[in-house]
């Protein structure tokens, strides 16, 4: 009999099917295995009469999921990047299938929810945040492109505000995920544990009931500058207009342009263009299916693996990116290495 905790934990209760992802030392960031049982969970659920609706929540005090799970992403791309790029098609089609799915879903987006967490709870029926929520897709970073409908969400937010947080990869508040579309109600922490029984009792409304103000968003109220900055298809011109922005004394600016020349310059490039081209797609699968393009093209390339040694493996945070800088990137071959029609 093995002592080892399963990595997602179900059960029924008054009614509603509840997932725990089960990392709790990890963030609860997602493996293919979790990703499994997540489905398993669903398929046991679909027509179940006992089951009216779903909790999806994160065990632990950290938070609900820090992503995928980078280190294996690491050794795959090492090894047969392949294995990266079919837990990706599976990860995006878990992800449509829970917003499509025929029962309410509500995730609790409590502590951290990055990444795969989008993916698992960002798009589903009633997107819970609290005032410890650090929300975000942080893939620029690592040498990736925002994914899992992260780029769906992102493309949806009002002005330049999901341009901006796409390719620096900041993390929002509970206040700016609302503001963005990445949630949809503010619950005191220590509320939480009033939303499965309102779940029970009376469904997303009753849960709605819950909610409360989370506060000004700081990033509504940096709309003005930031929408006049990231106007435009060329992210060096981008960086252009934040250092001058900084020079004329926005110091805000300056921070911002610094996290963008920090990040891989290929995938910036891809990001940008990725953000332009989801804002003309017409729903979440064809977003998810550019995202698999895009994942495909960096599944192998030098700079994911370089992305995640450094801050993942050595955490040095010293990534040597290939090309090093904005200026070296061949735009036009970059694009041309994504197939932007695939499918999922």
């Amino acid at each position: 009999m093995s002592d080892v905790a399963p990595t997602v934990l179900t059960h029924v209760d008054r009614g509603v099917g509840v997932i725990t992802l089960n990392r709790p030392q990890k963030i609860n960031a997602v493996t293919i295995e979790m990703l499994g049982l997540v489905e398993q969970a669903l398929d046991a659920w679909q027509d179940d009469p006992g089951v009216s609706s779903v909790l999806l929540r994160g065990a632990g005090p950290r938070g609900f999921c820090a992503g995928g799970d980078i280190a294996w992403i690491h050794a795959a791309a090492t090894t047969d990047p392949r294995r990266s790029v079919d837990m990706w098609r599976r990860e995006y089609r878990g992800t449509l299938r829970l917003a499509r799915w025929s029962k309410p879903i509500v995730s609790l987006l409590d502590g951290i929810a990055m990444g795969a967490g989008i993916g698992l709870g960002g798009h589903v029926t009633l997107r819970i945040v609290t005032e410890r929520s650090s929300v975000g897709m942080p893939e620029t970073r690592i040498g990736l492109s925002p994914d899992a409908g992260g780029s769906f969400l992102l493309s949806r937010a009002p002005g330049e505000l999901g341009t901006h947080l796409a390719l620096t990869g900041r993390a929002m508040t509970a206040a700016d995920a609302l503001h963005t579309g990445f949630a949809d109600l503010f619950v005191q922490s220590s509320e939480l544990t009033r939303v499965l029984p309102a779940l029970a009792d009376g469904g997303p409304e009753a849960v709605r009931a819950l909610g409360t103000d989370a506060g000004p968003s700081d990033l509504a109220g940096a709309a003005e500058w930031i929408d006049d900055a990231y106007r435009g298809d060329d992210a060096r011109t981008i960086v252009r207009r934040l250092r001058e922005l900084s020079a004329s004394g926005l110091a805000d600016a300056g921070a911002v342009a610094d996290d963008l020349e920090a990040a891989s310059p290929t995938s910036v490039v891809l990001t940008l263009e990725a953000r332009r081209r989801a804002a003309r797609l017409p729903d979440l699968e064809a977003v998810l299916g550019q995202e698999l393009g895009i994942v495909t093209s960096l599944a192998a390339s030098p700079d994911l693996v370089e992305g995640v040694r450094a801050r993942v493996i050595d955490k040095d945070r010293r990534p040597r990116w290939s090309p090093p800088t904005l200026a070296e990137v061949d735009v036009a071959a970059t694009l041309a290495t994504v197939d932007w029609t695939t499918r999922l």
